[in-house]
């Protein structure tokens, strides 16, 4: 027994009526064509619909007990079509981006605020990982966008520079060094550096320039997050030096900022599938994030 969506509308036009001359105008249908579906529908499922009194049809009990049943899957199917309607508009749907933790925070809040005042309807998911695993995530698909510093090396994926950022030294205002427009490997010889270890690419930046400078490079703290190293400035254990973006994501407003000499640039990059389309969505999140680098 099968009850098909053509058929739940005429029961449902004709309960709601209480008429079969009602249903056939409000369905563009005549009444003859209203009457053999219901008659049809009556056969398919083995039992009355209504039954007729005077002029106008009585619901019998089978149908006063289907009936809410039959307002649920409109409601539901009317649900989809609407969700349908705002996804084709880029209007409703989940945007799913995987970042550094350094661009969730310098970069990326502002983005998210600009695309959810054009895409109210929309959900962002907003993850942090380490570089690797974001590039990763956008190749197989995982997420729709993703944001890093530094090379990439993954062919699955195309890369779009975003900003540009020096590495920058954070250190408390009385220290002696926060006084100097820059601060390079001479200044820094003796002190205690807070940094990300030289396997990373920042800290393998960071060694080439003290080895040119003849400086040794001692790292008092290998650190993985800004929210640490700001930490660690602050308890004195040293002088941080860390993204520019990493800082401003920081806000940390009790700390000096001076760039390190020679300069030393991170590009930020946006990360999106090769084989895969952005949604409209994504398209919208790229086209506002642009529009502001």
């Amino acid at each position: 027994m099968t009850f098909d969506l053509r058929e739940m509308e005429v029961f449902r036009r004709v309960m709601e009526l209480g008429s079969v001359t009602a249903a056939a105008a409000a369905l563009n249908i005549s009444q003859p064509a209203v009457t053999r579906m219901l008659q049809k529908t009556e056969q398919r499922l083995g039992f009355a619909l209504f039954v007729r009194e005077k002029r106008r049809l009585r619901p019998t009990a089978e149908a006063q007990i289907m009936f809410p049943d039959t307002l649920g899957a409109f409601s539901a199917i009317e649900q989809v079509q609407r969700l349908a309607g705002e996804l084709r508009e880029g209007r409703a749907g989940i945007l799913a981006i995987a970042t550094i933790p350094a661009l969730a925070a310098s970069i990326l809040p502002d983005a998210v605020q600009r695309f959810r005042a054009k895409r109210p309807e929309a959900s962002v998911t907003l993850q942090t990982f380490g570089a690797h695993e974001v590039i990763q995530r956008v190749a197989s698909h995982r997420d729709d966008l993703g944001f890093i510093i530094g090379p990439v090396g993954n062919d699955a994926v195309l890369v779009t520079d975003l900003r540009m950022s020096e590495l920058t030294c954070v250190l408390p205002p009385a220290h002696p060094l926060a006084s100097r427009p820059g601060i390079g490997p001479a200044e820094l010889a003796g002190v205690p550096i807070i940094c990300p270890g030289r396997h990373l690419v920042l800290g393998d930046h960071l060694a080439r320039a003290f080895a040119e400078a003849n400086v040794p490079f001692q790292i008092a703290v290998e650190v993985s997050h800004t929210e640490a190293a700001c930490a660690l400035v602050r308890a004195g254990t040293g002088v941080g030096i860390i993204s520019g973006f990493g800082f401003m994501g920081a806000r940390a407003t009790d700390l000096v900022g001076r760039p390190f000499r020679p300069a030393i640039v991170s590009t930020a990059r946006l990360l999106r599938a090769r084989l895969r389309p952005l949604s409209r969505l994504a398209q919208t999140f790229v086209e506002g994030l642009e529009a502001a680098s």
